[in-house]
């Protein structure tokens, strides 16, 4: 076992001087439109909250929201949406990430609205799908999180390149009263000119990283030298086939009789449900490494590793409309 694969986190510091002067200033750019759109919702909106999975991109829009305001303290809570099927590493990760620092001693106020607890509750019935994912159930539950807490704005770490029906989406996407969302009645935004108005009960999701790429996430991490989950490593781990993706062995994703299990060198594009979040074969256990590989890659993070997206072409899109972030 590697060192990577015992440890939680990767501290990717000392790597920054190797990023290309003309990939900072793009970045220091795309930087500085996100701050601008997190700043003016604060400005516009009452009660915004930040949905934070662990994941890269939300790891990367909290930077942004706290770069926004410092040297106050972040303003507003963050939100996860725990289906229960996580990652270990990511959780870990996640409480350290909120905890109290000499920088803010108060640490970051952390909302985490449960799957398991809408199950419980009659909210929402166990998926019968038979890998056991819980990804659908998360839009019920967020939905109740929101009117629960009175938030009438969520960031979210969504960028156009990952599906197509996030490509639709304007950097103020907004929901009706029932936070369902329509494609056809957003509105323009020209300039990057941002409408704020809603009526009561409406809302209005926000996603400062429109513009970014999956390549530009980990140049921005690399850039600041952001801690990560160490899943985004490669180190070998247990995995097993199945439908063409590899998941790893835990206790909520267990591999039929058919399915042969093996020890390869995997890492991870995205962070998810583990029953659906698949691994990719890899050797990149650094970032300039998995730049490297990033750069090389014909396929989204979404569409190599998440099996919900490959049940059909809208499957994003459906979810969208029902609520889905």
């Amino acid at each position: 076992m590697s060192a990577l694969a015992q440890s939680d986190t990767v501290d990717p510091v000392g790597a920054v001087d190797a990023v290309d002067v003309d990939h900072v200033a793009a970045i220091r750019v795309l930087e500085a439109e996100a701050v601008h759109i997190i700043r003016e919702v604060a400005a516009e909106l009452e009660h915004p909250v930040l949905l934070f999975s662990g994941g890269k991109d939300s790891i990367v829009l909290l930077r942004l929201a706290e770069k926004a305001f410092r040297p106050a303290p972040l303003p507003f809570p963050i939100l996860h949406v725990d289906t229960g099927h996580n990652f270990d590493e990511v959780i870990d990760f996640r409480d350290r990430r909120v905890a109290p620092t000499p920088e803010n001693p108060e640490g970051i106020e952390l909302i985490v609205a449960s799957v398991q607890e809408s199950i419980d509750s009659g909210r929402v019935a166990e998926s019968t799908d038979p890998s056991g994912s819980r990804n659908r159930l998360q839009t019920r539950t967020l939905l109740d999180a929101l009117e629960a807490g009175g938030f009438d704005a969520a960031f979210g770490g969504a960028r156009r390149d990952e599906d197509r029906a996030r490509a639709k989406e304007r950097v103020f996407s907004f929901r009706d009263e029932f936070g369902q969302w329509d494609p056809r009645a957003q509105r323009p935004e020209p300039w990057s000119l941002y409408n704020g108005r809603i009526r009561p009960r409406e809302s209005v999701r926000v996603f400062p990283l429109s513009n970014w790429t999956e390549l530009d996430i980990w140049r921005y991490i690399e850039l600041e030298g952001l801690e990560l989950p160490s899943i985004y490593f490669a180190s070998e781990r247990e995995v097993f086939d199945r439908d063409g993706i590899l998941l790893a062995v835990s206790e909520y994703s267990q591999p039929a009789d058919h399915h042969v299990v093996t020890t390869e060198w995997v890492r991870y594009r995205t962070v998810g449900d583990l029953t659906i979040t698949g691994a990719v074969r890899s050797q990149a256990s650094t970032i300039p490494q998995i730049i490297e590989e990033i750069s090389a890659a014909t396929v989204s993070e979404r569409g190599e590793t998440r099996a919900d997206d490959r049940t059909s072409s809208a499957a994003m899109e459906d979810r969208k409309r029902e609520g889905y972030f």
